[in-house]
């Protein structure tokens, strides 16, 4: 099974630091942030990870390397100057990753999620994974009922990044820029999406008071 590491972010929200590094070579815990999830794809048996990136992208390049030190392959998918969204990276990526389904995860979370669990043969064309609302994103993304995944329900989770998709998803969508949110909610009414909600740490490193507390979090429990 093969992932992707969506890191072409332009990380507006995290300047000045963004300025000179992408968000996910941000150190916390004294190494980058990408660097966690490449370690902990790596413990999950994944093979091959696919990054994409965007301005200043060849520091990842350089900073990351073949994968060789984490056991893994890596490849790099580079978008240039003008970003493709979340759609369009993975879209534009699907040459790297194959024809089967492959795991795709943020390069700007935090988690002790274990990769191995996800599913590798999704029932339908996504599998989501979902996290009970954090303070700074109350009103959520997408309702549990069961394993299936809905636009609407009385109670809203919120989407983690973390997902399984079938490359099947990106068929009909058009080359270029384009999000990937509409693509899930296209899927959902076709009750092609299925998910889950986890319970342990997630942390999405989206503003500069949520990268400082995540370093000293990480920094006090290696102390």
């Amino acid at each position: 099974m093969h992932a992707m590491i969506l890191a072409a972010g332009l990380g507006t929200r995290m300047r000045p630091l963004t300025e000179e590094l992408p968000k996910p070579l941000l150190p916390v815990g004294g190494k980058p942030l990408i660097q966690y999830l490449i370690e902990a794809l790596a413990r999950a048996g994944i093979g091959r990870i696919v990054i994409n990136h965007g301005p200043r992208g060849e520091r990842i390049e350089t900073a990351i390397g073949d994968g060789s030190g984490f056991g893994v392959e890596i490849l790099y998918s580079a978008e240039g100057p003008t970003p493709l969204e979340t759609g369009g990276g993975i879209s534009r990526a699907l040459p790297l990753l194959g024809p089967e389904p492959f795991i795709v995860a943020n390069g700007d979370i935090w988690t002790d999620f274990d990769f191995a669990t996800l599913p590798s043969n999704p029932v339908g064309l996504a599998h989501l994974v979902l996290v009970d609302n954090p303070p700074h994103h109350r009103a959520g993304d997408f309702a549990l009922s069961g394993r299936q995944v809905r636009e609407k329900g009385e109670q809203l989770l919120t989407y983690t990044g973390i997902g399984v998709f079938r490359p099947d998803l990106f068929a009909n969508c058009p080359k270029g820029p384009f999000p990937l949110a509409p693509v899930l909610r296209l899927a959902m009414q076709r009750d092609a999406v299925t998910g889950e909600c986890f319970a342990g740490r997630w942390i999405d490193v989206g503003s500069l008071e949520r990268l400082r507390e995540l370093d000293l979090s990480l920094r006090q429990a290696d102390s």
